[in-house]
């Protein structure tokens, strides 16, 4: 019932820009934080972004700092990040998730998850 899908990653030089959007669907969208994470071949699933449910704050990881955007329109039920300045070290599989509380950078506490959107950085 409830189901976010991703888009807009795919096959990107370093330096190069990407925005990603999640689109929710089968949820109140405004009573959710709402997260980025990222999954790399034999490594954690790790946080990237995260905002809260009407858009007033924002949280990134140091990695993300300064070349991420998180933003939410909650009128479209949808959710971006805006990537800059990528590096091959950000090829990872990009999932979107939903989380009741706040928005914490703890993917346990998310409740609902996308299939991921795979974005790849070539040197």
């Amino acid at each position: 019932q409830v189901q976010l899908v991703e888009s807009g990653g795919g096959l990107v030089q370093a330096g190069g820009s990407l925005r990603l959007s999640c689109a929710a669907s089968g949820l109140t969208f405004s009573s959710y934080a709402m997260g980025w994470f990222r999954q790399a071949p034999g490594k954690e699933r790790e946080f990237v972004a995260s905002i809260s449910k009407m858009g007033g704050g924002t949280n990134y990881a140091d990695s993300a700092k300064g070349r991420f955007t998180i933003s939410r329109d909650n009128a479209k039920n949808t959710v971006y990040l805006q990537m800059n300045s990528l590096k091959p070290d950000d090829t990872a599989v990009y999932y979107c998730a939903a989380n009741p509380g706040s928005y914490y950078s703890n993917p346990g506490w998310y409740r609902y998850w996308g299939q991921g959107t795979q974005v790849i950085v070539s040197s």
